[in-house]
């Protein structure tokens, strides 16, 4: 039961911020600020979220094989690979430093 009362209060709060965000007036959504905020906000929570996930574990700080396929994502970006190939030098040094790590 404690289940579908934390779905239900989700539920709520994802319909009360949807609302909450077509209350607000447009002129507020045209200020320079705000538009600055709402081009850079969704890359700094994608920044933070790859960062949690490729070298968090629990409460711990590691450093293991996602960090190596991170670095190698990161080169070929700096290379202009397309993201397809970035994707692919991911994978290929993440398992290959699982293969040879245990």
């Amino acid at each position: 039961m404690n289940i579908w009362i934390a779905i239900g209060v989700t539920v709520l709060g994802c319909y009360a911020v949807k609302l909450a965000g077509l209350l607000v007036p447009a002129g507020v959504l045209e200020r320079p600020l705000v538009r600055r905020l709402a081009a850079l906000l969704p890359v700094a929570l994608l920044a933070a979220l790859t960062a949690q996930q490729a070298f968090a574990d629990g409460r711990a700080l590691v450093l293991d094989a996602r960090a190596a396929g991170l670095a190698a994502a990161a080169v070929a970006l700096v290379l202009r690979a397309p993201f397809l190939v970035v994707i692919g030098a991911a994978v290929v040094v993440t398992a290959g430093v699982r293969a040879l790590g245990g």
